[in-house]
């Protein structure tokens, strides 16, 4: 009694409105996305996702309860246990999955299907704040940075074994973290910089993108005098740019698939093929538009009812939204986003440990790659890699996952006041 009590007193009751609000809006808009006129069928029906999403939200909630009633210490305790069972599953996946569109991604019970990847998520987050728990990330211990980035690489690692690069992708999210908790900012900078020199290799000429670097350095050079004592320096890192420049052509097309080549055609110029791979984009982008300033009508889409924009009630949930509900749903959409995720900082930078505020920070970072990968694609500016949406998307290992690595954080922050206290 005494700790129900001090459970209800003390959870974050703003997120978790937040929460239902969006798994609610989320539940309608995949009903909405799945809805046709010529073949009516109630929302809480078993035949259609709406009424299969149902049931999840259903089960979630049992998640939640058992969540929040267990010890919060118990969460850093079985950090790395946690952390090793969802390595061996996601080995267990990798040999043993039946194919499912390329990739083995999926455990098959029955009718049920479960995708570890998405589980593997919270998973990591968890065993890298409790790592992060027992380092100062300040100090410049390579050795510690180099473990800390193998435990979030090993899981991404996997799931790009098994062909699901969407899911491997969002584990770079983690190195917001690593930077709140002291890791040098220069590693973030550097990643940046290599991501939008391999947009740009894409977008310019070779010849004009090198021009412009070398000027770039020589302006470099000429401000700050003191780098000609560290010539050698400079123009090994000149070289190993202008390397990289010359290397995005192999690496395109000849180490990525034939599909993951055509999502970055896609993301560049996808009216260059319309009808085959600038398809999903395009139709996303009509249906989106067409959808104007209020929407057309819940339940009144035609681009989605009619299968123009494919995985309607998926990866392009938002989709349906922008169509039904116009620039105002989008907006709302949005809004929800970014309270919910205003909400989760302000959680865990109020953290009495390090662990909690870590953890915290993970969950902010993996939720918002989502958000901003899941609408950039939708809307053509991310390629199309097919990660969900959280919380909106149909998909019960989605949903599952998402509720899992939110909740561990409030049920972590019902018991700041003790943190403090001990």
């Amino acid at each position: 009694m005494e700790r129900s009590f001090r459970l209800s007193g003390n959870l974050d009751w703003i997120t978790v409105l937040l929460y239902a609000a969006m798994v609610i809006l989320g539940w309608v808009n995949v009903y909405a996305a799945v809805y046709s006129p010529d073949n009516v069928v109630n929302i809480f029906s078993w035949d259609i996702n709406s009424g299969k999403q149902l049931a999840w939200i259903g089960t979630s909630i049992i998640i939640i309860i058992i969540l929040l009633v267990i010890d919060y210490k118990a969460y850093e305790s079985v950090a790395y246990l946690i952390y090793g069972i969802m390595i061996l599953l996601l080995i267990f996946t990798l040999l043993f999955a039946r194919p499912i569109a390329g990739s083995r991604s999926w455990l098959e019970f029955g009718s049920i299907r479960i995708q570890p990847a998405e589980f593997a998520k919270f998973a990591t987050a968890l065993a890298v704040s409790r790592f992060m728990a027992t380092i100062n990330l300040r100090h410049q211990n390579w050795k510690e940075h180099a473990i800390l980035v193998c435990i979030a690489l090993l899981p991404p690692l996997l799931i790009l074994l098994s062909n699901e690069t969407g899911s491997a992708l969002v584990f770079g999210s983690l190195l917001l973290a690593f930077f709140r908790e002291g890791m040098s900012p220069l590693i973030l900078i550097i990643g940046s910089v290599l991501v939008a020199l391999f947009i740009l290799t894409l977008l310019i000429p070779k010849l004009y993108l090198i021009i412009a670097i070398t000027v770039l350095f020589g302006l470099f050079i000429w401000v700050n005098q003191r780098l000609l004592r560290k010539l050698k320096t400079v123009l090994a890192i000149y070289v190993g740019v202008v390397g990289m420049i010359f290397s995005v052509d192999f690496f395109v097309n000849d180490i990525l698939q034939p599909h993951q080549q055509n999502r970055i055609k896609a993301l560049i110029n996808p009216e260059a093929d319309p009808l085959g791979y600038g398809w999903n984009v395009t139709q996303s982008k009509i249906a989106i538009g067409s959808g104007g300033f209020f929407g057309k009508g819940f339940l009144e889409g035609t681009q989605t009812k009619f299968d123009f924009v494919p995985e309607q009630s998926t990866d392009f949930i938002f989709c349906t939204i922008g169509e039904e509900h116009g620039w105002i749903g989008a907006l709302v959409l949005i809004g929800l986003f970014m309270a919910l995720l205003s909400r989760i900082i302000f959680i865990a930078e109020r953290q009495k440990t390090v662990f909690g505020r870590s953890y915290g920070y993970c969950v902010a970072s993996i939720i918002f790659f989502h958000f901003l990968v899941n609408v950039g694609m939708t809307i053509g500016l991310a390629p199309v890699v097919g990660i969900p949406l959280p919380f909106f998307s149909y998909g019960g290992s989605s949903l599952w996952s998402f509720t899992i690595l939110l909740f561990i954080l409030l049920a972590i922050d019902t018991n700041r006041k003790q943190d403090l206290t001990r």
